[in-house]
């Protein structure tokens, strides 16, 4: 399996300058300002309040905005986005909403606009240091399945790629720092299981020569169109 960084994937296969691209679930908003650094037009949806907090403590790299919303329910009008992106957020729906969130997108879509999922494979030393934490095997793979009724949403499917991107983490505690971000109830499970986690980052994880570590995460890229 391929070794590449998500970002890179995405300029690969997406061209962003001057696009309107939403992103849904942008969390502390690092991809929606690496998309606006490529001249694009960028909104980032986010639902939790602790995230929204970071993504704008951030200054702006050009027109970026961030937007209370939830992916389910877009509060945009028919045909207004290029590009509607889920990076890592679709398995985050609640399942009985992941497909009228891939809906959504379809709605807000322009004709030949393109949906860009990106999910990480239940499998992988990232994966296993997580699974005590959140086991997603099953969200993710109901995700797998919405996307998969493509046809039904008025789709065409243009590409799926896996490949490993390396997830790097400075410390211990920045990991804990983006788990508990978006989830505030996981501070108990760190706090209950610190030993047996910290056990687990320095097991599944390979500390390189600048001092952080890296665990590799199978990831699934998927490219599908409006018709």
């Amino acid at each position: 399996m391929q070794t590449k960084k998500n970002a890179d994937v995405l300029k690969e296969n997406i061209e962003l300058k001057e696009k309107h691209i939403l992103d849904v679930g942008s969390g502390e908003g690092h991809l929606s300002r690496m998309i606006a650094k490529q001249g694009a037009h960028v909104i980032g949806i986010e639902c939790s309040p602790r995230q929204m907090k970071k993504a704008l403590s951030y200054d702006c790299v050009r027109d970026e905005k961030f937007i209370d919303a939830v992916g389910q329910d877009l509060p945009f009008e028919d045909a207004t986005m290029d590009v509607v992106v889920f990076f890592n957020s679709l398995h985050h729906i609640p399942i009985d909403e992941q497909f009228n969130a891939l809906k959504e997108a379809v709605r807000v879509l322009r004709p030949g606009g393109f949906v860009y999922v990106s999910e990480p494979v239940a499998e992988g030393p990232h994966f296993e240091l997580l699974k005590p934490i959140d086991d997603e095997t099953y969200v993710r793979a109901k995700a797998y399945e919405a996307l998969k009724r493509y046809e039904e949403l008025g789709l065409k499917w243009v590409k799926e790629e896996t490949y490993n991107h390396p997830v790097r983490r400075q410390s211990f505690e920045e990991l804990r720092d983006k788990l508990t971000g978006p989830n505030p109830e996981r501070d108990v499970i760190f706090e209950e299981q610190d030993a047996e986690l910290r056990a687990a980052f320095a097991h599944y994880g390979v500390q390189k020569e600048d001092g952080c570590t890296y665990f590799d995460q199978p990831t699934r890229m998927n490219l599908l169109q409006k018709v």
